[in-house]
């Protein structure tokens, strides 16, 4: 009979040949968290980024994986931010994850930074875009690849002031009633009215509204020049479908968008000039690279949420790659050393002081429907904002406007 210590023996002997070892642990795979609505009122954004994220961790492990070793991704359904919090834990605790990412909801951003920030586990933001989780909730172990209202509104901003549409034009403001409103109304209100915009009105409109007649209605009574959506999600969708059904003349543009929402209201139902963090029909390699195996996967391109999170988990396992490590201290020290990443973008990016992730955004405008090659190719891109002789900064905050210590 073979007993414990014949094993232990015969590996010995393996080991005095030369043949190494392989303990368990060495070959155990690395572990990655994915957090984000799959299901409410976020859950359509949610899933174009668990399909970014997926998509991200299969073309790592067909080259090898990191370290020799292949990436498990372990995904979660963080539909409100006491369910983040739920989720986080369990992720750093029971499944040892190295790190979290996704995420949509700012307020779930925000929960989940401070499980992440007493775990001492890094956590990469894709979706929230809140300007106070770069601010005063900012911490070491949060990073943010998804850009902030600021840089949002800023890049449709600059656009309008240099047509010299913004000086004199009254803009009625439809705003998302929880933080990420809140937030986007006081940078895009702040903005427009400093370049000499008038506030024509503003409503708080509940997540998840089906019906917008009322303040169709309000709008065509008010006649602003300008719609401006701080709305979020299938809200949006519902809002520019019903719009267009009324046939108002006032403009729409917004402070954030996602083009995955845009898709869902149909061509027909979008006009005007918005703003995107990435767009598929970017003439850029790895943008192309990327839309081409997101369709292979996925018989559909990808959107700026599913963009979001595959270049997450590229950056994240660039750092393990670069530091030959799992620490988390080691992956948080090199993303704050200043090295390039590649976002599927004509310019590289690095994370700022506060972790947001410096970067080029899009002005874009709805497409002439006979120019459409298929029904996703909605955007013609304008033009990349900072501008390819600009600094990336341009767009961001000062930390005199959102003060951020990671000291804190």
């Amino acid at each position: 009979m073979t007993t414990r210590r014949d094993v232990l023996k015969g590996a010995a002997g393996l080991c005095a040949l030369g043949a190494p070892l392989v303990l368990r642990a060495q070959v155990e795979a690395i572990r990655l968290g994915h957090l984000t609505p799959r299901t409410g009122f976020l859950g359509q954004i949610g899933e174009y980024g668990y399909r970014g994220a997926a998509l991200a961790v299969e073309e790592a492990n067909k080259t090898g994986g990191v370290l020799g070793r292949q990436i498990d991704l372990i995904a979660e359904d963080s539909v409100n931010p006491a369910t983040a919090v739920t989720k986080a834990q369990k992720l750093y605790e029971r499944d040892r994850v190295v790190a979290t990412l996704g995420e949509i909801n700012s307020a779930s951003v925000a929960a989940i930074a401070q499980v992440s920030a007493r775990m001492r586990r890094p956590h990469f933001n894709t979706g929230g875009n809140s300007d106070e989780v770069r601010g005063k909730n900012c911490n070491r172990y949060l990073f943010h690849v998804e850009g902030n209202n600021t840089m949002y509104v800023r890049t449709i901003g600059q656009w309008l002031k240099e047509s010299d549409r913004i000086r004199g034009a009254r803009f009625y403001f439809l705003v998302a009633d929880y933080a990420f409103g809140h937030d986007l109304y006081r940078a895009s209100s702040q903005f427009l009215t400093a370049n000499g915009g008038l506030e024509a009105g503003k409503d708080l409109i509940a997540t998840n509204t089906q019906d917008f007649s009322a303040y169709i209605l309000k709008i065509r009574q008010t006649k602003p020049e300008f719609v401006f959506s701080c709305l979020a999600g299938i809200d949006i969708t519902n809002f520019i479908r019903q719009y267009r059904e009324y046939g108002l003349p006032y403009e729409v543009t917004g402070g954030a968008n996602d083009t995955g929402l845009f898709w869902a209201a149909g061509i027909d139902s979008l006009s005007g000039y918005w703003q995107a963090m990435w767009y598929h029909g970017l003439e850029v390699p790895g943008a192309r690279a990327f839309a081409r195996s997101f369709r292979a996967k996925y018989d559909m391109p990808p959107e700026n949420g599913a963009w979001a999170d595959y270049v997450a988990v590229r950056i994240l396992l660039q750092a393990i790659d670069r530091t030959g490590s799992t620490d988390a201290e080691k992956i948080v020290d090199y993303c704050d050393s200043g090295e390039s990443f590649d976002v599927l973008k004509a310019r590289g990016a690095r994370f700022a002081r506060n972790h947001q992730l410096l970067q080029e955004m899009y002005v874009v405008r709805i497409k002439d429907k006979a120019k459409m090659q298929d029904r996703w190719d909605i955007f013609d891109v304008v033009r990349p904002v900072p501008g390819p002789s600009d600094p990336l900064t341009l767009i961001q905050p000062s930390q005199q406007e959102n003060p951020c210590s990671l000291a804190a």
